[in-house]
């Protein structure tokens, strides 16, 4: 019988095992959680013939290296980085056959910060909640990868996809998100509004899968106090005490007590997932959304 599994030989800055995420399950205090970059997830597994379902490695910055125990189709997308196999290149953005007992390296980032590996049958590790997603924040799902972790894979289910052209969107040299102001706009001064549209911030170095953190001009506050913790969706623009916004990810708390000053739509979030620290970044307010510009 093949033994469909693989075995971490480097695991790399921060490797996690993300599918579609635990969505519904906010009011246990549960995120979503899932791949970062939705639509590399999506592609990756639709290049190897997987379904979008199925769970794939969400490697951060430098890549990792796995050993497959069996033969494995492996397709790698999102952030542009070197791929190889027993140390000859292969291909990014493409299927590629890697045999049994043959390592296969993604190198660091050429371009953003997550690459997405996915391999033919998915990796299985037990679902939890109805995902196999890694949740940072709550712990729940597979732990990150470490050196010498040992993964299940499934079965392969489906003829991978043949395209002529693997669509990419590069990491932006400008960060441009919109903001749906509200909920608690109103708790900061016209001039914090103001600034939020015209300052120019950067991307953190301390953000993670939880929020893009920024660094720039801080919100002042229209009123004293604190509120009641509420509930918090994706994407949440909130401002601790700092003033410096934070824009919820896939990992983000699902109640908080400081005032979200907007909303970023979720279409626009790949964009912030692979923003490098120190990309320059420009919030949009906006009173509507109607998606992004084809």
């Amino acid at each position: 019988m093949t033994d469909r599994a693989l075995t971490v030989v480097r695991a790399g800055a921060l490797t996690t095992v993300q599918d579609l995420g635990r969505a519904g399950q906010a009011h246990l205090g549960v995120p979503r959680s899932g791949a970062l970059d939705l639509p590399a997830h999506l592609l990756a597994n639709r290049l190897v013939g997987n379904p979008a379902e199925s769970a794939t490695l969400e490697t951060t910055l430098n890549g990792c290296a796995i050993r497959p125990r069996c033969q494995v189709r492996i397709a790698v997308t999102g952030a542009p980085c070197p791929v190889t196999v027993e140390g000859r290149p292969a291909a990014w953005g493409a299927a590629v056959q890697v045999p049994a007992g043959s390592v296969l390296e993604l190198g660091r980032a050429a371009f953003g910060v997550r690459s997405y590996l996915a391999l033919s049958g998915g990796v299985t590790p037990e679902p939890v909640l109805g995902s196999r997603s890694t949740d940072l924040l709550s712990g729940l799902g597979p732990a990150p990868l470490a050196d010498g972790a040992v993964l299940p894979l499934g079965e392969p289910r489906a003829a991978p996809a043949h395209p002529d052209v693997v669509p990419w969107h590069a990491a932006p040299a400008e960060l441009v998100l919109p903001v749906l102001l509200g909920p608690r706009d109103d708790w900061f001064t016209p001039e914090s509004i103001r600034t939020l549209a015209t300052g120019h911030y950067r991307v953190a170095s301390a953000g993670n899968r939880i929020g893009l953190r920024t660094e720039g001009p801080p919100l002042q506050r229209s009123r004293t106090g604190e509120l009641p913790s509420e509930g918090m969706a994706l994407g949440a623009v909130q401002v601790p005490p700092d003033g410096r916004p934070v824009v919820f990810l896939a990992d983000h708390p699902t109640t908080g007590g400081y005032p979200v000053v907007g909303v970023v739509p979720e279409d626009c979030l790949p964009a912030a997932a692979q923003a490098p620290p120190g990309t320059p970044l420009r919030f949009a307010p906006v009173r509507r959304w109607s998606g992004p510009r084809r």
